[in-house]
Protein backbone atom coordinates (compact mmCIF):
# COMPACT_ATOMS: atom_id res chain seq x y z
CA UNK A 1 0.00 0.00 0.00
CA UNK A 2 1.38 3.37 -1.04
CA UNK A 3 2.19 5.67 1.87
CA UNK A 4 0.26 8.95 2.01
CA UNK A 5 2.46 12.01 1.46
CA UNK A 6 2.17 13.88 4.73
CA UNK A 7 1.42 17.60 4.66
CA UNK A 8 2.48 20.16 7.24
CA UNK A 9 -0.81 20.63 9.08
CA UNK A 10 -0.02 24.21 10.05
CA UNK A 11 -0.05 25.24 6.41
CA UNK A 12 -3.84 24.74 6.50
CA UNK A 13 -6.21 27.54 7.44
CA UNK A 14 -9.05 26.80 9.84
CA UNK A 15 -11.53 26.58 6.97
CA UNK A 16 -9.25 24.15 5.09
CA UNK A 17 -8.94 22.03 8.23
CA UNK A 18 -12.74 22.04 8.62
CA UNK A 19 -13.09 20.90 5.01
CA UNK A 20 -10.61 18.07 5.65
CA UNK A 21 -12.54 16.84 8.70
CA UNK A 22 -15.85 16.88 6.82
CA UNK A 23 -14.27 14.85 3.97
CA UNK A 24 -13.13 12.30 6.57
CA UNK A 25 -16.69 12.01 7.89
CA UNK A 26 -15.76 13.81 11.11
CA UNK A 27 -17.57 16.62 12.89
CA UNK A 28 -16.60 20.11 11.72
CA UNK A 29 -15.97 21.40 15.27
CA UNK A 30 -13.03 18.96 15.63
CA UNK A 31 -11.07 21.24 13.29
CA UNK A 32 -11.44 24.14 15.72
CA UNK A 33 -10.20 21.94 18.57
CA UNK A 34 -7.15 20.80 16.60
CA UNK A 35 -6.46 24.35 15.41
CA UNK A 36 -6.47 25.54 19.01
CA UNK A 37 -3.99 22.83 20.00
CA UNK A 38 -1.69 23.77 17.12
CA UNK A 39 -1.65 27.54 17.60
CA UNK A 40 -3.05 28.75 20.91
CA UNK A 41 -1.45 25.89 22.87
CA UNK A 42 1.52 25.42 20.51
CA UNK A 43 1.37 21.65 20.73
CA UNK A 44 4.24 19.73 19.17
CA UNK A 45 2.61 16.35 18.58
CA UNK A 46 -0.81 14.84 17.94
CA UNK A 47 -0.67 12.37 20.84
CA UNK A 48 -1.12 15.13 23.42
CA UNK A 49 -4.43 16.38 21.98
CA UNK A 50 -6.33 15.10 25.00
CA UNK A 51 -9.86 16.01 23.85
CA UNK A 52 -9.43 14.29 20.47
CA UNK A 53 -10.22 10.58 20.20
CA UNK A 54 -7.40 8.11 19.68
CA UNK A 55 -8.74 7.08 16.25
CA UNK A 56 -8.89 10.71 15.11
CA UNK A 57 -5.36 11.35 16.35
CA UNK A 58 -4.12 8.31 14.43
CA UNK A 59 -5.91 9.56 11.32
CA UNK A 60 -4.21 12.97 11.70
CA UNK A 61 -0.81 11.29 12.08
CA UNK A 62 -1.44 9.37 8.86
CA UNK A 63 -2.12 12.52 6.85
CA UNK A 64 -0.09 15.26 8.53
CA UNK A 65 3.13 16.22 10.25
CA UNK A 66 3.83 19.08 12.68
CA UNK A 67 7.10 20.61 11.51
CA UNK A 68 8.03 22.09 14.84
CA UNK A 69 11.31 23.87 15.56
CA UNK A 70 13.78 22.57 18.12
CA UNK A 71 16.03 24.77 20.27
CA UNK A 72 19.21 22.84 19.70
CA UNK A 73 21.71 25.01 21.54
CA UNK A 74 21.18 27.71 24.15
CA UNK A 75 23.74 30.24 25.38
CA UNK A 76 23.17 32.23 28.59
CA UNK A 77 24.88 35.59 29.03
CA UNK A 78 25.82 37.02 32.41
CA UNK A 79 23.44 39.92 31.68
CA UNK A 80 20.49 37.51 31.33
CA UNK A 81 20.39 37.45 27.54
CA UNK A 82 19.62 33.99 26.11
CA UNK A 83 20.63 33.10 22.56
CA UNK A 84 19.04 30.12 20.82
CA UNK A 85 20.31 28.13 17.88
CA UNK A 86 17.05 26.92 16.42
CA UNK A 87 17.02 23.77 14.29
CA UNK A 88 14.28 23.64 11.65
CA UNK A 89 12.57 20.52 10.28
CA UNK A 90 15.07 20.37 7.39
CA UNK A 91 18.09 20.61 9.76
CA UNK A 92 18.87 24.23 8.85
CA UNK A 93 19.75 26.65 11.67
CA UNK A 94 18.45 30.10 12.54
CA UNK A 95 18.81 32.19 15.69
CA UNK A 96 16.51 33.83 18.19
CA UNK A 97 17.35 35.86 21.28
CA UNK A 98 15.62 36.61 24.57
CA UNK A 99 16.59 40.09 25.81
CA UNK A 100 15.55 40.91 29.39
CA UNK A 101 15.46 44.39 30.95
CA UNK A 102 13.88 45.58 34.16
CA UNK A 103 10.66 46.58 32.39
CA UNK A 104 10.32 44.17 29.49
CA UNK A 105 11.32 40.87 27.95
CA UNK A 106 11.87 41.02 24.22
CA UNK A 107 12.03 38.22 21.67
CA UNK A 108 14.32 38.89 18.73
CA UNK A 109 13.38 36.50 15.91
CA UNK A 110 14.64 35.54 12.46
CA UNK A 111 12.67 35.63 9.22
CA UNK A 112 15.05 33.87 6.79
CA UNK A 113 17.75 31.21 6.86
CA UNK A 114 20.74 33.42 6.09
CA UNK A 115 20.37 36.65 4.13
CA UNK A 116 20.92 37.86 0.56
CA UNK A 117 21.71 41.51 1.26
CA UNK A 118 25.47 41.32 1.95
CA UNK A 119 25.65 44.06 4.57
CA UNK A 120 29.39 44.23 5.23
CA UNK A 121 29.18 44.51 9.01
CA UNK A 122 26.73 41.63 9.54
CA UNK A 123 27.59 38.04 10.48
CA UNK A 124 24.38 36.72 8.90
CA UNK A 125 25.49 37.97 5.48
CA UNK A 126 28.27 35.36 5.53
CA UNK A 127 25.67 32.60 5.50
CA UNK A 128 23.91 33.71 2.27
CA UNK A 129 20.16 33.20 1.96
CA UNK A 130 19.09 29.55 1.88
CA UNK A 131 15.32 29.92 2.20
CA UNK A 132 12.48 31.89 3.73
CA UNK A 133 11.03 30.81 7.05
CA UNK A 134 7.44 29.61 7.08
CA UNK A 135 4.91 31.45 9.27
CA UNK A 136 4.86 28.59 11.81
CA UNK A 137 8.68 28.63 12.08
CA UNK A 138 8.59 32.34 12.93
CA UNK A 139 5.72 31.77 15.36
CA UNK A 140 7.54 28.89 17.06
CA UNK A 141 10.56 31.09 17.81
CA UNK A 142 8.28 33.46 19.70
CA UNK A 143 6.65 30.60 21.60
CA UNK A 144 10.06 29.17 22.58
CA UNK A 145 11.18 32.54 23.98
CA UNK A 146 7.83 33.00 25.72
CA UNK A 147 8.44 29.66 27.48
CA UNK A 148 12.03 30.66 28.34
CA UNK A 149 10.76 33.95 29.84
CA UNK A 150 8.40 31.95 32.08
CA UNK A 151 11.05 29.39 33.00
CA UNK A 152 14.09 31.59 33.65
CA UNK A 153 12.51 34.91 34.66
CA UNK A 154 8.95 34.06 35.80
CA UNK A 155 7.85 37.01 33.70
CA UNK A 156 5.77 37.28 30.52
CA UNK A 157 7.10 38.05 27.08
CA UNK A 158 6.26 41.70 26.38
CA UNK A 159 7.80 42.63 23.01
CA UNK A 160 8.86 41.10 19.70
CA UNK A 161 11.41 42.49 17.25
CA UNK A 162 12.12 41.17 13.77
CA UNK A 163 15.81 41.95 14.01
CA UNK A 164 17.23 38.44 13.72
CA UNK A 165 18.59 36.71 10.66
CA UNK A 166 17.22 37.73 7.28
CA UNK A 167 15.35 40.68 5.77
CA UNK A 168 11.67 40.49 6.81
CA UNK A 169 10.42 42.46 3.80
CA UNK A 170 11.91 39.87 1.44
CA UNK A 171 9.70 37.27 3.14
CA UNK A 172 6.75 39.60 3.41
CA UNK A 173 3.75 37.27 3.11
CA UNK A 174 5.06 34.73 5.62
CA UNK A 175 6.11 37.43 8.10
CA UNK A 176 2.69 39.09 7.90
CA UNK A 177 0.94 35.74 8.33
CA UNK A 178 3.13 34.97 11.38
CA UNK A 179 2.33 38.37 12.92
CA UNK A 180 -1.37 37.78 12.26
CA UNK A 181 -1.10 34.50 14.20
CA UNK A 182 0.93 36.09 17.00
CA UNK A 183 -1.64 38.88 17.46
CA UNK A 184 -4.74 36.73 16.96
CA UNK A 185 -6.81 35.57 19.96
CA UNK A 186 -6.49 32.10 18.36
CA UNK A 187 -2.70 32.43 18.63
CA UNK A 188 -0.71 34.31 21.26
CA UNK A 189 -3.02 37.33 21.49
CA UNK A 190 -0.16 39.86 21.65
CA UNK A 191 -0.79 43.51 20.80
CA UNK A 192 0.58 44.61 17.42
CA UNK A 193 2.00 47.78 19.00
CA UNK A 194 4.44 45.54 20.90
CA UNK A 195 5.92 44.22 17.64
CA UNK A 196 8.62 45.99 15.65
CA UNK A 197 9.73 45.01 12.16
CA UNK A 198 13.30 46.05 11.36
CA UNK A 199 14.29 46.40 7.71
CA UNK A 200 17.23 47.70 5.69
CA UNK A 201 14.62 49.79 3.92
CA UNK A 202 13.05 48.48 0.70
CA UNK A 203 10.96 51.43 -0.55
CA UNK A 204 8.26 49.57 -2.48
CA UNK A 205 7.68 47.17 0.42
CA UNK A 206 7.50 50.01 2.96
CA UNK A 207 4.77 51.53 0.78
CA UNK A 208 3.02 48.16 0.60
CA UNK A 209 3.04 47.90 4.41
CA UNK A 210 1.47 51.35 4.59
CA UNK A 211 -1.18 50.35 2.03
CA UNK A 212 -1.86 47.15 3.97
CA UNK A 213 -2.45 49.27 7.09
CA UNK A 214 -0.21 47.17 9.32
CA UNK A 215 -0.44 47.98 13.02
CA UNK A 216 3.08 47.06 14.13
CA UNK A 217 6.05 49.44 14.42
CA UNK A 218 8.69 50.10 11.78
CA UNK A 219 12.44 50.39 12.36
CA UNK A 220 15.00 51.17 9.67
CA UNK A 221 18.55 49.84 9.82
CA UNK A 222 20.11 53.09 8.59
CA UNK A 223 23.75 53.50 9.79
CA UNK A 224 24.43 56.45 7.50
CA UNK A 225 22.41 59.25 5.91
CA UNK A 226 25.11 59.81 3.29
CA UNK A 227 24.67 57.64 0.19
CA UNK A 228 28.36 56.96 -0.39
CA UNK A 229 28.91 55.70 3.15
CA UNK A 230 25.65 53.76 3.33
CA UNK A 231 26.39 52.00 0.03
CA UNK A 232 29.77 50.95 1.39
CA UNK A 233 28.06 49.46 4.44
CA UNK A 234 24.90 48.19 2.76
CA UNK A 235 25.08 47.43 -0.99
CA UNK A 236 21.27 47.58 -1.28
CA UNK A 237 21.62 51.36 -0.99
CA UNK A 238 22.89 51.38 -4.59
CA UNK A 239 19.50 50.07 -5.73
CA UNK A 240 17.42 52.02 -3.21
CA UNK A 241 19.30 55.20 -2.30
CA UNK A 242 18.37 57.43 0.61
CA UNK A 243 16.20 59.69 -1.55
CA UNK A 244 13.91 56.76 -2.47
CA UNK A 245 13.92 55.47 1.10
CA UNK A 246 12.97 58.92 2.35
CA UNK A 247 10.05 59.16 -0.09
CA UNK A 248 8.72 55.76 1.03
CA UNK A 249 8.98 56.81 4.67
CA UNK A 250 7.01 59.99 3.98
CA UNK A 251 4.35 57.77 2.39
CA UNK A 252 4.43 55.48 5.45
CA UNK A 253 3.85 58.39 7.82
CA UNK A 254 1.18 59.94 5.63
CA UNK A 255 -0.79 56.66 5.67
CA UNK A 256 -0.13 55.44 9.23
CA UNK A 257 0.72 58.57 11.25
CA UNK A 258 3.31 56.49 13.11
CA UNK A 259 6.88 57.57 13.66
CA UNK A 260 9.81 55.36 12.69
CA UNK A 261 12.90 54.35 14.62
CA UNK A 262 16.30 54.56 12.96
CA UNK A 263 18.83 51.97 14.12
CA UNK A 264 22.29 53.39 13.88
CA UNK A 265 25.72 51.96 14.65
CA UNK A 266 28.69 54.34 14.78
CA UNK A 267 31.95 52.79 13.56
CA UNK A 268 35.46 54.06 14.05
CA UNK A 269 36.67 55.85 10.91
CA UNK A 270 33.47 55.10 8.96
CA UNK A 271 30.67 57.39 10.15
CA UNK A 272 32.01 58.83 13.39
CA UNK A 273 32.38 62.50 12.36
CA UNK A 274 30.12 65.53 12.63
CA UNK A 275 29.30 65.52 8.91
CA UNK A 276 27.58 62.15 9.32
CA UNK A 277 25.81 63.25 12.50
CA UNK A 278 24.42 66.38 10.78
CA UNK A 279 23.30 64.31 7.77
CA UNK A 280 21.44 61.95 10.12
CA UNK A 281 19.75 64.88 11.87
CA UNK A 282 18.58 66.21 8.50
CA UNK A 283 17.22 62.80 7.43
CA UNK A 284 15.39 62.42 10.75
CA UNK A 285 13.39 65.57 9.99
CA UNK A 286 11.69 64.02 6.96
CA UNK A 287 9.05 62.52 9.26
CA UNK A 288 8.65 62.20 13.06
CA UNK A 289 11.29 59.75 14.20
CA UNK A 290 13.73 58.73 16.89
CA UNK A 291 17.21 57.22 16.81
CA UNK A 292 18.55 54.19 18.61
CA UNK A 293 22.35 54.36 18.63
CA UNK A 294 23.39 50.74 18.99
CA UNK A 295 26.69 49.48 20.35
CA UNK A 296 28.36 47.20 17.84
CA UNK A 297 28.87 43.50 18.52
CA UNK A 298 32.03 42.84 16.46
CA UNK A 299 32.33 39.82 14.19
CA UNK A 300 35.42 37.66 14.61
CA UNK A 301 38.33 39.31 12.74
CA UNK A 302 35.94 41.82 11.16
CA UNK A 303 37.13 45.15 9.79
CA UNK A 304 34.56 47.23 11.70
CA UNK A 305 35.26 48.58 15.18
CA UNK A 306 33.00 50.34 17.64
CA UNK A 307 33.51 54.13 17.60
CA UNK A 308 34.81 56.01 20.63
CA UNK A 309 32.53 57.22 23.42
CA UNK A 310 33.38 60.78 22.33
CA UNK A 311 31.89 60.11 18.89
CA UNK A 312 28.73 58.64 20.44
CA UNK A 313 28.39 61.64 22.74
CA UNK A 314 28.86 63.99 19.77
CA UNK A 315 26.03 62.26 17.86
CA UNK A 316 23.67 62.53 20.84
CA UNK A 317 24.56 66.19 21.28
CA UNK A 318 23.97 67.01 17.57
CA UNK A 319 20.67 65.13 17.41
CA UNK A 320 19.27 66.51 20.66
CA UNK A 321 20.25 70.06 19.66
CA UNK A 322 17.93 69.60 16.65
CA UNK A 323 15.07 68.26 18.77
CA UNK A 324 15.55 64.60 17.82
CA UNK A 325 15.18 61.89 20.46
CA UNK A 326 18.35 59.77 20.59
CA UNK A 327 18.90 56.81 22.88
CA UNK A 328 22.12 54.86 23.25
CA UNK A 329 21.47 51.12 23.45
CA UNK A 330 24.16 49.12 25.20
CA UNK A 331 25.08 45.85 23.59
CA UNK A 332 23.65 42.75 25.21
CA UNK A 333 25.18 39.31 25.49
CA UNK A 334 28.75 40.33 24.79
CA UNK A 335 30.11 37.22 26.52
CA UNK A 336 28.19 34.95 24.13
CA UNK A 337 27.80 34.85 20.32
CA UNK A 338 25.41 37.78 20.42
CA UNK A 339 25.98 39.40 17.03
CA UNK A 340 23.23 38.19 14.74
CA UNK A 341 24.51 35.27 12.67
CA UNK A 342 27.54 34.46 14.83
CA UNK A 343 26.05 31.39 16.46
CA UNK A 344 24.63 30.05 13.20
CA UNK A 345 27.98 30.62 11.49
CA UNK A 346 29.69 28.51 14.13
CA UNK A 347 26.99 25.86 13.88
CA UNK A 348 27.52 25.54 10.14
CA UNK A 349 30.76 23.76 11.02
CA UNK A 350 30.13 22.76 14.64
CA UNK A 351 28.38 19.81 16.17
CA UNK A 352 25.12 21.12 17.62
CA UNK A 353 24.49 18.01 19.65
CA UNK A 354 27.39 18.56 22.06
Amino acid sequence: MEEIQKRDIRKLSLSELEEFFLLQGEKKFRAKQVYEWLWNKSLKNFDDMSNISLSTREMLKTHFSINHIHVDLMQHSSDGTIKNAVKLYDEKIVESVLIPTSKRITACVSSQVGCSLDCNFCATARLKRMRNLNPDEIYDQVVAIKEEADTYFQRPLTNIVFMGMGEPLLNYNNVIEAIDKITSPDGLGMAARRITLSTVGIPKMIKKMADDEVKFNLAISLHSAINETRSRLMPINDKSPLEELGESLKYWYQKTKRKVTYEYVIWDGVNDDERHALALAKFCKLIPSKVNIIQYNPIDEGEFRQASQEAVDMYVRVLESQGIIAKVRKSRGQDIDAACGQLANKNEVGDLTK
